[in-house]
């Protein structure tokens, strides 16, 4: 038996991942006969026959599914070393794309940044503002270095530093309902109200909605501080982030409808960034960074922390 190729391997997991040679050409940005003749070469070379071609689409051997599982460590390891290098590699980025969203409490996020790019001079700085779904699309569409907004858990490709929890309230002008405001408000009841939403900048990932209410008129707005401006003029009603109502809520010029049908939620705050990728130094150093002043983030995005406390409804 000769020795056989990491193309070669490659070429074998991506087949059995994509469940075909076109496919497989077309995630490693192959040729279809390039992709064949990999795996076929390394059949010969190991003597083994590792897939069946019977059927309609291939399929692994049992001879190819134990050879799949043992080789996976070693195409792991060869990612890796590969990012590594590429890190080595890299020198000090010229730019690092940042996007932040819509939950983000700007003057905080912006002073962070700040102080941070100030020792970096040879790194330019590209700051975009993304809202609802965008900067994860961003992100996952390699347009994003690390963005700071609500990210799901459980995603494989991304890791998180946790800055804290921005609670999103329900909130209207004192004089929007046309019915008294207790704790006991049902979403029916504003079926006939308008609603303002935040507009989704993502251009293809699936449409999210947050606390919208089937069948309600609606008004959509690009950002939280158009949105806070529409309800408190008594145009709409909407969920809004603590951390931006919290003088109007203690002054009165705005109300909290949240109750046992409306609790309004937590959303979950994060720095995030690809773990699937190379970083170079200067957004190691920000990750780092980051993480030491994540817990003088989060106690400065905590309400006690802020003073802010909510006026009692009558």
């Amino acid at each position: 038996m000769s020795g056989f190729t990491l193309h070669d391997l490659q070429c074998f997991d991506a087949v059995i991942q994509a469940g075909g040679f076109q496919a497989a050409a077309a995630s490693l940005h192959r040729s279809h006969p390039a992709v064949f003749a990999a795996v076929a070469r390394l059949e010969r070379q190991l003597g083994l026959e590792l897939l069946d071609r019977s059927g309609y689409r291939v399929a692994p051997t049992a001879a190819g599914r134990s050879l799949h599982r043992r080789a996976q460590s070693l195409l792991r390891e060869s990612q890796q070393l590969r990012a590594h290098a590429r890190q080595l590699a890299m020198g000090e980025e010229s730019e690092l794309r940042i996007v932040l969203g819509d939950l983000c409490p700007r003057p905080q996020a912006l002073a962070l940044l700040g102080r941070f790019f100030a020792q970096c001079p040879n790194t330019r700085l590209h700051l975009h503002f993304e809202s609802v779904s965008g900067p994860r699309e961003r992100l996952l569409d390699d347009e994003a270095d690390l963005i700071v907004h609500r990210v799901d858990d459980g995603d494989p490709r991304t890791e998180t530093i946790a800055l804290g929890e921005v609670r999103m309230i329900p909130v209207v002008a004192p004089s929007f309902l046309p019915f008294p405001i207790d704790r006991a408000i049902r979403p029916e009841q504003l079926r006939d109200l308008t609603q303002c939403v935040m507009r989704d900048s993502a251009r293809h990932s699936p449409p999210v909605d947050y606390f919208t209410i089937d069948g309600a008129p609606q008004c959509t707005v690009a950002d939280q501080l158009m949105k806070k401006d529409l309800i408190a003029h008594g145009l709409a009603w909407g969920h809004m982030p603590g951390f931006l109502v919290e003088e109007e809520l203690a002054d009165g010029r705005l109300l909290s409808i949240a109750g046992r049908y409306l609790p309004g939620r937590g959303e979950r705050l994060v720095a995030a960034r690809r773990n699937d990728h190379a970083h170079g130094p200067v957004a190691e150093r920000l990750w780092a960074y980051l993480q030491a002043q994540a817990p003088q983030f989060r106690r400065a995005l905590s309400p006690d922390a802020r003073g802010g406390k909510r006026k009692p409804r009558g």
